[in-house]
Order: C-alpha cells, then sequence, then structure tokens
C-alpha cells in the first residue's frame, strides 16, 4: 500500500465521520428550534458526496430532507420557511447571548456573523428555476 493510497483511506474515513456528525447534528436540530437542521444536512451531503455515494444516495432520496437537498445540490435553493427558520434560530440564539453578558467583542462578533449568514440565505433563490 503506498502513501497515496493511505491517505485516500483516511480521508474517506475523516469525510464520513463527519458527515455522520452533520447528520447528527442536523437530526437534533430538528428537535431543538435555536439549532438549525438544513445547513448540516448540506454540510453533510457535501462530505459525503467525498466519501460515499452510499450515504450521499441515502441523503438524496431521505424522504424528508432529500428534495431540498436536491433543490439545493441542483440551483441553491433555501426555501422560505428555511430562510425563516433559520432567522428566527439565531434571533433566539442572540437573545440567549444577550442574557448570559459576554464581552461587548462577542456580541459584535457573533452579530457580524449573523448578519452575514442572512444576507447569503435571503440572497439564495427560494424556489427552484420554472423549466
Amino acid at each position: 500500500m503506498n502513501i497515496k493510497n493511505v491517505f485516500i483511506y483516511y480521508k474517506n474515513i475523516g469525510f464520513k465521520l463527519l458527515g455522520l456528525l452533520c447528520v447528527l447534528l442536523g437530526i437534533i436540530g430538528v428537535a431543538l428550534p435555536v439549532m438549525p437542521t438544513t445547513p448540516f444536512l448540506i454540510l453533510a451531503l457535501a462530505c459525503f458526496a467525498r466519501s460515499s455515494s452510499a450515504l450521499e444516495s441515502w441523503l438524496l432520496n431521505h424522504p424528508r430532507f432529500g428534495t431540498t437537498l436536491q433543490h439545493w445540490r441542483a440551483h441553491q435553493v433555501v426555501p422560505v420557511k428555511a430562510k425563516y427558520a433559520a432567522g428566527l434560530g439565531m434571533l433566539i440564539g442572540f437573545i440567549f447571548l444577550l442574557y448570559s453578558s459576554p464581552p461587548s467583542w462577542v456580541i459584535v462578533l457573533v452579530a457580524v456573523v449573523e448578519v452575514l449568514v442572512l444576507t447569503y440565505l435571503i440572497s439564495k433563490p427560494s424556489t427552484p428555476p420554472k423549466n
């Protein structure tokens, strides 16, 4: 076994583990309103695309999340409902952050990141293009 094959083997294991962790976080996000689901599943899909066609196919054909992930992959679509949920989740999380009395720089950093993320989400289409 040469070094290139060893590297590829461990890279695939790393991507599979990271993808599975993202799926787990996405499942947790279904239950917790302040934790997103879709971004973790998109990350999992990217990891599986680089490591396991079987896991990638499983996500793309999932009865609940498959259509959303297929639209993301084909057109980078973020449904309106997901945009609202992300905004609401970030707002709730930010309110909790404010009540925890963090340093000012943390508040500013989190606010800037959340505004950037929301700007990115809003810039994406909400429905796939008509054929």
